[in-house]
């Protein structure tokens, strides 16, 4: 992975390679290309591609970034880490996805792109989807998943030909869209398999939350996983472009452990061991926190 070459990357939504300005220079090593660093929520370490923004449409982008096979290769290799913030993800998750009843959609069949081990699945069943199935490129995280969900699972990334066209009544991306090096054609793939009036839902990143603009480049979201970062507005101009209608869209509030807050608090080292160990005390592990910690959501519809 140390040999891993970089490639100028165009913008998503304007199609433009050389028309935007620099936010932030590069600042890793080709060491930082490994597993262990492209793993889902792991500590904060502030490394990054070189971090663009488009002069014409805003929106934000690396510039350059490793190649699709790479990234893929770095995703089938990542680890599961982040099973103690389970319960608050599906709450989280969860809460967001009834938000397709005020469109009374169907519940026939649902997809979620990266579903990790599939611990979203009992969510959307119990939600009233019927046929639950998911697409996840860890072979670590498909191993944890238990008898009956693994059989669900999909182990590949997101490509043409992986379920026929017009399959699923509702698709899901949670924390999964920033990572794409090409968003237009994911998109694509989910605008074919969804049915005619079946909805997508993502939650990501928010370039334009009040903690990215304050943190700036020591934000967690800015990132080496990230190859895109959006906005309410670009992200809403994305989707608009394949196709589909927005319904909704803004500002997400998450649940968190008050330990996932602290790790992503920039602070010197020794400080945040200390303040992570008294996380650990019995009276703060078990309280949570409902916050608009730099996320965002949409809802599209396939006309």
């Amino acid at each position: 992975m140390s040999q891993a070459s970089l490639h100028p990357t165009r913008c998503a939504i304007c199609g433009t390679a050389n028309n935007a300005t620099q936010l932030y220079p590069a600042n890793f090593s080709p060491e930082d290309f490994t597993p262990a660093v492209f793993s889902a929520r792991r500590l904060p370490d502030r490394i990054h591609y070189r971090m663009v923004r488009c002069n014409t449409c805003g929106l934000v982008r690396s510039d350059p970034a490793a190649d699709a096979g790479v990234l893929a290769q770095l995703y089938n290799q990542s680890t599961f880490d982040y099973e103690g913030e389970v319960d608050n993800i599906v709450r989280t998750y969860g809460g967001y996805l009834k938000r397709l009843d005020r469109y009374r959609a169907r519940k026939e069949s649902f997809l979620e792109i990266g579903c990790g081990s599939g611990f979203f699945f009992r969510e959307a069943r119990s939600i009233g989807y019927k046929d639950v199935r998911g697409v996840e490129p860890s072979h670590a995280a498909i191993g944890l998943a238990p008898s009956g969900v693994r059989e669900a699972i999909v182990y590949d990334m997101m490509r043409p030909g992986l379920f026929p066209d017009a399959s699923f009544d509702a698709i899901c991306l949670f924390q999964v869209l920033d990572h794409i090096l090409d968003p237009v054609a994911l998109l694509e793939i989910c605008f074919q398999i969804l049915r005619p009036g079946g909805f997508i839902l993502c939650l990501n990143h928010n370039v334009e939350a009040v903690s990215a603009r304050i943190l700036r480049d020591r934000s967690p979201i800015i990132d080496i996983e990230h190859t895109y970062l959006y906005s309410p507005a670009t992200i809403a101009r994305l989707f608009e472009k394949i196709g589909f209608q927005t319904k909704e869209t803004g500002s997400a509030r998450n649940y968190y452990s008050v330990k996932y807050v602290t790790r992503l608090v920039p602070m010197p080292s020794a400080l945040k061991s200390a303040a992570l160990a008294v996380c650990d005390s019995a009276p703060l592990r078990r309280l949570r926190l409902r916050v608009p910690l730099g996320n965002l959501y949409i809802i599209g519809q396939r006309p």
